[in-house]
């Protein structure tokens, strides 16, 4: 029986019938998709802006003391002319560099110890108690540690933001291999996979997207952390640059500072976020087309 013949037997015994008719996400699912994304762009340029905006009326207007919190524009300009006289860029290198190299030694530490732990329950036994306890830690309380070991320089500020970022990566690399569906070990291991074997195409695809979005996150925090280690024992650094802009009052550079701080953050994360989704094409997206 037809689908017309359905609906008009069921109108003669007066029954309801409910139609369900496709809306314009079926209909034309590829124009719904531009306009909704097109949604959430200017939703994410506009808010900023608007507060931009807002702050920049409260300071012509005399709304704040525009001595305390400089108008935006004031900020772009001494950004601008900091800029083009080279005397930003030292500061930017110089915090961009120390969170690089503490990244970089930090993720490697975190991921090699979180894949050995994840995988062998006695060394995750050994070391999980004095790992949780050193975690809780506050992380700029070891800096006068890393002085002593490491003097005056560059060596503490690297090893402050390798800690913070491989106890971020530790975790996240350990939970997701333990985190690895029984199903996927069983697989392996009918189809009579060697332990090699098993870390390459099973713990390895399956636990990645999870430790790429726990060192995305590490990526964020290790720039907060060198901000404030720069403000206790460095002489150059965007941390440096905001803390001694404030004690000379100068808070227009401070805020120049601020954004940067905040553009090499957002750059940072992004990055990472990329080269998890280049590493991971098999991984759900985290952004793309929207789910509502």
């Amino acid at each position: 029986m037809s689908t017309a013949t359905r609906k008009a037997a069921s109108a003669e015994r007066g029954e309801d019938v409910l139609v369900r008719r496709p809306g314009p996400r079926e209909l034309h699912p590829t124009r719904t998709h531009r306009r909704r994304r097109a949604l959430e762009l200017s939703l994410a340029v506009g808010v900023p802006a608007a507060l931009v905006l807002l702050w920049q009326l409260a300071a012509v207007q005399g709304w704040i003391d525009d001595r305390v919190y400089p108008a935006p524009q004031t900020i772009i300009e001494d950004g601008w002319g900091r800029a083009a006289d080279g005397e930003l860029w030292p500061d930017v290198w110089a915090t961009l560099k120390r969170v690089l190299a503490g990244y970089a030694l930090g993720t490697v530490a975190g991921y090699a110890l979180g894949l050995l732990m994840g995988s062998l329950s006695l060394v995750r036994a050994a070391l999980e108690p004095t790992l949780d306890a050193l975690y809780v830690v506050p992380k700029l309380a070891l800096l006068p540690v890393f002085l002593n070991m490491f003097g005056l320089g560059e060596g503490p500020q690297v090893a402050l933001v390798a800690a913070t970022v491989f106890f971020f990566v530790w975790i996240s690399t350990m939970a997701a291999v333990l985190a690895v569906p029984s199903g996927h070990r069983d697989a392996g291991q009918v189809f009579g996979a060697s332990p090699w074997q098993m870390f390459r195409h099973v713990l390895l695809p399956a636990s990645l997207p999870a430790v790429l979005v726990g060192a995305r996150i590490a990526a964020g925090v290790a720039v907060l952390v060198i901000v404030a280690s720069e403000q206790i024992a460095a002489a150059d650094g965007l941390g440096h640059l905001i803390f001694d802009s404030r004690a000379l009052f100068q808070n227009d550079v401070m805020f120049v500072g601020i954004v940067c701080v905040a553009v090499l953050g957002v750059v940072f994360s992004e990055l990472v976020r990329i080269a998890g989704r280049l590493l991971t094409p098999w991984a759900p997206r985290d952004r793309g087309r929207s789910q509502s």
